[in-house]
């Protein structure tokens, strides 16, 4: 199993920005996927949730209005597309994939992918 994160960089205060995951090596289209952020001292923070079959998403109230993800099963990708960053969007972004689409940030998740750095100086 392999989930690649990309798509990550240094942008300014209310830029815009698109992360993206690769996957390979599990049944993607039955997959809910989604993305967390991790910032040095903190626990990891769940952002988006989005089903296998790309209906009824998912969003951290922080990120709500701001952040959009989506998929596309037959390129096995899932996206988050970032507006209005803020200094406080710094971080690493980090996909996961589960079979269930509770508990999103509550309990372990199957599949964790490598992630990509993204920085908004302040």
């Amino acid at each position: 199993v392999q989930l690649q994160a990309s798509g990550g960089g240094l942008v300014q205060v209310g830029d815009s920005l698109q992360v993206s995951c690769a996957a390979s090596g599990f049944s993607f289209s039955s997959y809910a996927m989604g993305w967390f952020r991790q910032t040095p001292g903190k626990e990891r923070e769940f952002l988006a949730r989005i089903p296998w079959s790309g209906g009824g998403t998912l969003y951290a109230d922080n990120v709500n209005g701001r952040f959009t993800i989506s998929r596309d099963n037959a390129k096995k990708m899932v996206h988050l597309q970032m507006n209005s960053l803020k200094p406080d969007d710094t971080g690493v972004y980090f996909c996961a994939a589960d079979r269930y689409n509770y508990g999103w940030g509550a309990r372990p998740l199957e599949y964790w992918g490598k992630g990509t750095q993204v920085t908004v100086p302040a």
